[in-house]
């Protein structure tokens, strides 16, 4: 159940109705919880169980990728069983991690609760499916999302931008005449930013398991640790007025 709940209306986004912040699109695994270490143990435990062997090092090839991708390079493993088996045996895993524990990022859910509070619409774009991200929906305010976009919701997976492009285009219900260069999608993996920044969202990579290169194509923050809504606004009017660089001082 939620610790608690938004209000049930929230004020209009506060912020430069012509070029401030519109939304915001969040990834989930390593962004807003750090369940790589459920996924690690969990894929360690499944390939042993098949008697291959399977590392540290192997496991962060599979951070940030759609999961019938990583369940492919499980089988190359070892693991003798269909992608979808593989998939479901790896989300229950987590899921019962979860469940016992969630671990949150730093910063993220101070940030999400000071969007809610400005009136800055926020989505969920996860490679996870259903049950993993309602989960974590489900221990934060209630309305703290929009909508999700999960990864048994599309085709192509990060980092294809067709999970963005699909929330992008699903934001339109919630925020008129959405700009791409407005919403700030924020990512931890390599799939992950090259997915988003596709999409034509403003991209915030902040790195956890695995560092990430400076690019023009995203901004590298360190943190999301005391990261406000205006800094946010202020990142994507500075970020569209033409500043573009790789790694940047948080705003």
């Amino acid at each position: 159940m939620p610790l608690t709940s938004l209000p049930a209306t929230t004020p209009a986004n506060a912020f430069d109705a012509r070029h401030g912040i519109q939304a915001v699109l969040w990834d989930m695994d390593g962004t807003i919880v750090d369940t790589e270490p459920y996924w690690i143990a969990a894929e360690k435990a499944l390939v042993h169980s098949h008697g291959g062997s399977w590392t540290d090092e192997d496991a962060l090839r599979l951070v940030g990728q759609a999961l019938p991708t990583s369940a492919g390079m499980l089988q190359e493993a070892g693991v003798r069983l269909e992608i979808r088996e593989i998939i479901d045996i790896l989300t229950q895993s987590v899921c019962d991690g979860v469940r016992e524990s969630v671990p949150w990022r730093p910063g993220a859910r101070e940030l999400l609760e000071d969007l809610a509070g400005h009136g800055v619409p926020c989505a969920m774009v996860t490679m996870s499916e259903g049950p993993l991200a309602g989960l974590v929906a489900d221990a934060l305010p209630e309305g703290t999302f929009r909508f999700r976009v999960t990864g048994d919701m599309v085709r192509r997976g990060k980092p294809d931008p067709e999970p963005y492009l699909l929330a992008l285009d699903r934001l339109g219900a919630h925020v008129p005449g959405v700009d791409p260069r407005r919403v700030v999608a924020i990512e931890d993996s390599a799939p992950g930013v090259a997915s988003a920044s596709a999409s034509g969202a403003t991209t915030i990579a902040v790195p956890h398991f695995l560092p990430l290169p400076a690019s023009e194509d995203w901004a590298l923050w360190p943190t999301l640790h005391g990261v406000t809504a205006p800094a946010l606004d202020t990142f994507v009017r500075s970020r569209n007025g033409g500043a573009r660089g790789g790694a940047v001082e948080l705003p």
